[in-house]
């Protein structure tokens, strides 16, 4: 459940956006929905206007966020693909906020079914009354494409001792790949590796072991863990085509430059 200190900011920022016109509803996602927030949560709010107010809404929105609250720093999402977004940092105390300003039409493109929080009108209740939301998972073919080039990447900054740019890469494979692909064994939306702690158990020692030191050697077995992994997760995805040649040249590949390493 939300804390007093989220519970302050919504009540704030509904009644800030209730004056201005353009703006159609204020809605929640993320944690809101699961009920599982602490103090550790961010909000995650949707603040809907109408679209012929499209390049104002989209030219003032830090000037929007500026109104809700003591906001400390903000700056748009495109790192994540969301130029709508506004990501937020408010205080004291600090809260992180991110704000995405969409259309009522925008909504029917959802990953799940927001709480209203505020709406003018019954528009936005409606629409989402008649539309569905579709949470997009990771295709097991585009991962099994991608994995042994990976791992052959991976081999070669091995070789090289550039140790930093593999522990990042080791990070991506196991964002991109192992996170999705456990939590979507145990029955939970792949969300990377959000919360892989509370939701796997089987397999969790297993995943850490893909979490290396700065180290030729830890970041070598770290490698290893990752295909070991892959390799029994991959049992899992139904019917796609293994790059088996491709996954006994790259495994070779990491095995000939680990024997070649002064160690």
């Amino acid at each position: 459940m939300p804390l007093q200190m989220h519970e302050d900011f919504i009540k704030q920022t509904k009644e800030k956006l209730r004056q201005d016109n353009r703006l159609l509803g204020l809605l929640a996602g993320g944690s809101m929905i699961t009920g599982v927030m602490d103090e550790y949560s961010d909000l995650d709010l949707i603040v809907v206007y109408d679209a012929k107010y499209r390049e104002e809404i989209m030219d003032c929105r830090i000037g929007i966020a500026k109104k809700l609250g003591s906001l400390l720093s903000a700056f748009t999402g495109e790192h994540v693909g969301e130029p709508r977004l506004i990501i937020c940092l408010y205080g004291a105390p600090p809260l992180h906020v991110d704000l995405k300003f969409v259309t009522v039409q925008e909504l029917e493109q959802r990953v799940e079914d927001p709480i209203i929080l505020w709406e003018r009108g019954a528009e936005i209740s409606e629409l989402i009354q008649r539309t569905s939301p579709n949470y997009p998972y990771p295709s097991p073919q585009w991962i099994e494409d991608r994995f042994w080039i990976w791992v052959h990447y991976g081999a070669t900054k091995l070789g090289r001792g550039e140790l930093f740019e593999l522990i990042d890469h080791l990070t991506y494979m196991r964002n991109a790949a192992l996170g999705p692909l456990f939590l979507i064994k145990n029955g939970e939306l792949p969300t990377g590796v959000r919360r892989l702690e509370k939701h796997v158990s089987e397999g969790l020692e297993n995943l850490k072991e893909t979490v290396p030191n700065y180290s030729t050697e830890s970041c070598y077995h770290a490698l290893q863990m990752t295909i070991r992994l892959y390799q029994r997760l991959r049992q899992n995805l139904g019917n796609i085509e293994y790059k088996r040649e491709a996954e006994q040249v790259s495994i070779a590949y990491l095995e000939t430059v680990y024997s070649s390493l002064d160690k």
